[in-house]
């Protein structure tokens, strides 16, 4: 909503444009302050979209690494987007190493209640095929930039702002990647248009069995979204028969019902 206004758009759609951005521009003067807004928002428009986890603690730490760079505390932003990736490797191998006691990689890391080896635990996940492909990429880029960030290096006296918004991206691109509720890399996800599910062959896979399962709802496909917010209200009193349905029975069943 904040980018620029195109010239062959139509009048109409120019000033409703411009009602939103001044909306939005109000909103964040409100929120961050007045004092050098104009390099607030840069900053904000430098951060790209929010992604959504449905991990809460992932969107509670985000959003405060988020205000640090808005407000021009960019090493801040920088040491703790380090945090909040080596978080979220202690928080799944904690989670998860019970159901792989089988493999070799549990022998490393049964004992410890933390990890500060970012090699041991993104390989551990990695062989466990709990992270996604991608997300393995985005965290070992972001160990890089963790480990220049941390020990001294002088030019991260004049780079922090650049470091930090590198580092931000990465972080972002990992909770979209492994934690949203969205995006076609994530193979437990049944998308039916406008809506999502998890497939039924993935509900016992440990990452989503723990992760993803408890904030989710179980519907039929004949359920109704009466209410979003302030939160969902779900309307699924229907009578069904009493069977198991495949994934591509229950898509159906649901575009039909929609």
């Amino acid at each position: 909503m904040l980018n620029k206004i195109e010239e062959h758009w139509e009048e109409k759609v120019k000033e409703q444009h411009i009602q939103n951005q001044n909306n939005i521009i109000k909103g964040l003067k409100i929120e961050f302050g007045e004092l050098n807004f104009q390099t607030k928002l840069n900053n904000f428009i430098e951060l790209q979209q929010k992604p959504f986890s449905i991990s809460a603690f992932h969107n509670k730490f985000l959003l405060q690494i988020r205000t640090a760079y808005i407000m021009g505390s960019y090493y801040p932003a920088l040491i703790s987007s380090c945090s909040l990736g080596e978080r979220i490797l202690n928080h799944l191998i904690l989670l998860l190493r019970d159901y792989y006691k089988e493999t070799k990689e549990y022998k490393k890391v049964f004992r410890k209640s933390s990890f500060d080896n970012w090699k041991l635990a993104i390989d551990t996940l990695e062989s466990w095929n709990i992270l996604l492909p991608q997300a393995v990429q985005k965290f070992r880029e972001l160990h890089e930039k963790r480990n220049f960030a941390i020990h001294f290096n002088p030019e991260t006296d004049h780079n922090d702002k650049e470091m930090a918004l590198d580092t931000i991206h990465l972080i972002q691109d990992i909770i979209s990647i492994q934690f949203s509720a969205f995006g076609s890399e994530k193979p437990w996800i049944l998308f039916i248009p406008g809506e999502v599910y998890i497939k039924k062959e993935w509900e016992k896979n440990p990452f989503v069995k723990n992760i993803f399962l408890p904030n989710s709802l179980l519907v039929g496909p004949s359920h109704k979204i009466e209410k979003l917010v302030p939160k969902i209200v779900v309307n699924d009193n229907f009578k069904y028969e009493e069977k198991s349905v495949t994934d591509e029975e229950f898509s159906k069943l649901r575009q039909n019902n929609k």
